[in-house]
């Protein structure tokens, strides 16, 4: 493929992303999240915004250290201060970027700055001239753009581009503009900026209206060669536009001819990371990394997804890093996908006995949201779910200490097949603590991939509902807890899927 061709992911994670409230990041962390970010293989990282604090000029001053490969980038608005900021911090970066700029719409001119246009454009010229006495690579972003007039804006980048810019930035800070009207803004700049062929166009589309990911696209196939994202569409407000979406749809579209230099198979890894690190849940039905990306619960879709793949997936879930799909078994599932369950579990069934325990497994579904293993095989006569004392493994005990400032300590007694098994453990919190107990009973590897506490109706006194996903020699299995005691309910939904493993 040409240069021509090639779109450039910036990714604005640790800058942009981390400005949510409670997303914040320690300097350690903001590391950990940039080595993984060159790993997936974008080409510039937006490390922070040096002036905001001593916190933030460290972390860029330590990302700088830490990775080669791609551009580090550090923002700035258009004045010296910022800039002297940023120049110090980015002095150990091996490839170096300032991004500064400018409000661009008649809004910001006249409410945020209080100023003209002539004055706006020569503070954007002045700034850009500034930088360039430290870097050769300047980032100018022309904040609001989405709502800036067309004309004044293009004047805007042809003066900071004859300055020296070498990319220049179309924000669609507040999630405005409609893909047609945005793709049409992109188009107007390349051409009737006359120098626009010295620099790269990047489109930073935030999600306001849930239009992020669509106006990128469409500024791409207008012209920008660069997209700024965040990993999960984290960001301000309804958040920016989501790496792993952008990345995805040029990947799946051949026929538009673009490419990334993105490693798509760490995108669910960085996707866990970034949700756990910035205490971002992931909603459950978001596109390429939610929990529901790749299951199915549908009989018609179970049964095309099982024929082929294909028939209802334009994804390959191992592309972005997922093990594989799931069939969830629901009362909408049909009798292939219960064959592919309880095959898996080892029941072989011929059509005729099929048909008999499909009847008895929607009477079942009727009255369970979810069908799981132990649900079926108390349907094939092999376990009876709801009576406890059948279980093989059953806590007899579970005692926690925990405060402030006090250690967390764990005391559990697990009844296996009748033997009853005690050990203490200490953890970061109860429910580590706990677990960690009763890892020293079992004496085996089993990791925790997944860890979701709910209410059911809400307030103090509610049940708490534990939905728990561990993994064992490579296999998956879920787990169910409830309880007023959410460190009850979580040990329940941990026992509930060892007996599912044992």
């Amino acid at each position: 493929m040409s240069d021509k061709n090639r779109v450039y992911v910036f990714d604005t994670t640790l800058r942009d992303g981390e400005q949510v409230p409670g997303c914040q990041l320690t300097t350690v962390e903001k590391i950990e999240v940039a080595k993984e970010l060159e790993l997936l293989g974008v080409d510039v990282i937006e490390a922070g915004f040096p002036i905001s604090s001593p916190g933030d000029f460290q972390s860029v001053v330590e990302i700088s250290k830490a990775v080669s490969e791609p551009i580090i980038c550090a923002l700035t608005r258009a004045n010296t201060m910022d800039i002297d900021a940023a120049a110090e911090a980015l002095r150990f970066a091996k490839r170096k970027r300032i991004h500064t700029g400018i409000g661009a719409s008649d809004m910001h001119i006249k409410y945020k700055f209080n100023s003209t246009r002539e004055d706006i454009l020569k503070r954007a010229v002045d700034a850009v001239k500034y930088a360039r006495k430290y870097v050769d690579d300047i980032e100018f972003y022309a904040e609001d753009a989405g709502r800036a007039d067309n004309e004044y804006l293009a004047r805007m980048v042809e003066a900071v581009i004859a300055a020296g810019a070498t990319v220049v930035n179309i924000p669609d800070t507040n999630g405005y503009c409609l893909p047609d009207q945005y793709g049409a803004k992109i188009k107007y700049l390349v051409d009737n900026v006359s120098n626009i062929d010295k620099a790269i166009i990047s489109v930073h589309c935030h999600n306001d209206l849930g239009l992020a990911t669509a106006n990128t696209i469409a500024g791409v196939m207008n012209g920008a060669r660069q997209v700024e994202c965040t990993i999960n569409g984290i960001g301000e407000r309804a958040g920016n536009t989501s790496l792993e979406e952008v990345a995805m749809i040029l990947k799946t579209h051949h026929a538009m001819g673009y490419h990334t230099g993105i490693n798509s198979k760490r995108i669910y890894g960085i996707s866990n990371m970034v949700e756990t690190m910035m205490r971002m849940p992931v909603q459950a039905n978001k596109a390429i990394i939610g929990r529901n990306a790749f299951a199915h619960s549908s009989g018609i879709h179970q049964d095309g997804v099982l024929k082929h793949r294909e028939n209802y997936e334009i994804l390959n879930p191992e592309d972005v890093g997922i093990p594989s799909n799931a069939i969830i078994l629901t009362a909408r599932s049909g009798r292939h996908a219960l064959k592919h369950h309880l095959e898996r579990l080892g029941y072989k069934l011929d059509k005729v006995n099929l048909d008999e325990v499909y009847q008895r497994f929607l009477i079942m579904a009727d009255q369970k949201k979810d069908i799981n293993d132990a649900d079926l095989q108390e349907l094939m006569g092999d376990g009876d779910d709801k009576n406890y004392d059948d279980k093989a493994i059953k806590v007899t005990l579970l005692q926690v200490v925990c405060g402030d400032p006090l250690r967390p300590m764990a005391t559990v007694k697990l009844k296996i097949n009748g033997e009853e098994k005690e050990a203490s453990s200490a953890g970061n919190g109860p429910v580590d603590a706990a677990i960690n107990a009763i890892h020293e009973i079992i004496k085996d590897q089993i990791d925790i991939d997944e860890f979701n506490i709910q209410s059911m109706r809400g307030g103090s006194k509610d049940v708490s509902k534990v939905n728990m996903r561990v993994k064992h020699n490579g296999q998956s299995y879920y787990g169910y807890g409830y309880s007023t005691d959410i460190v009850n309910a979580s040990m329940h939904a941990y026992v509930d899927a060892l007996n599912k493993i044992y």
